[in-house]
């Protein structure tokens, strides 16, 4: 019998090692990073929406990599007629939600995570669902006016991050338009 190099047992695990941080590799492969201004825009993400609702939520991490403060809004989105950074905080016991005026504080050095349950982008007036496996984009800003395009990946309806499934503990809210978990 011939001898090739993964009937050697270390080749055998070295070849193994490899297949198995494929999928941690190709996930950064793919993972598209934005920047705007000084800001680095990482894992932008957003949920899937049911049928019927007129709002959604769009999430992702900032970090602030300049030396100036930085402000980051939301311009545009090809999936609402409106979107804005909101803020959702507890006052006297009742979680209230509110955009965020001037856009959304970013301190030199500092990394700021948009999540479910407090900031977060909120798309309004939905053109149609957003649907899991789908995408869309929306225009972020910075002060000094730049701009870039981020596409935002759908997860499942209720999902707590890129990649978990539904009904993973997310939050429930309810209310006019809105039906998110």
């Amino acid at each position: 019998m011939q001898e090739t190099f993964l009937s050697k047992p270390h080749w055998r695990a070295a070849a193994l090692f490899a297949l198995a941080l494929t999928p941690l590799l190709a996930g950064q492969a793919v993972a598209a990073d934005y920047r705007v201004g000084s800001l680095d825009i990482t894992q932008p993400w957003a949920r899937a929406t049911p049928k019927g609702a007129t709002t959604g939520a769009a999430y992702l991490t900032a970090t602030n990599s300049g030396s100036q403060t930085e402000r980051l809004s939301c311009a545009s989105s090809d999936a609402a007629a409106t979107c804005q950074i909101h803020e959702m905080a507890m006052d006297n016991g009742v979680m209230k939600m509110r955009p965020v005026e001037g856009g959304l504080e970013i301190k030199p050095g500092e990394t700021v995570t948009l999540k479910p349950g407090g900031y977060h982008i909120m798309l309004e007036g939905l053109k149609a669902p957003l649907k899991a496996g789908g995408k869309f984009e929306a225009t972020l800003t910075a002060n000094d006016g730049a701009s870039v395009k981020v596409d935002f990946p759908v997860a499942a309806i209720g999902a707590k991050a890129p990649g978990s499934s539904a009904g993973s503990g997310g939050m429930k809210m309810q209310g006019p338009g809105m039906q998110m978990h």
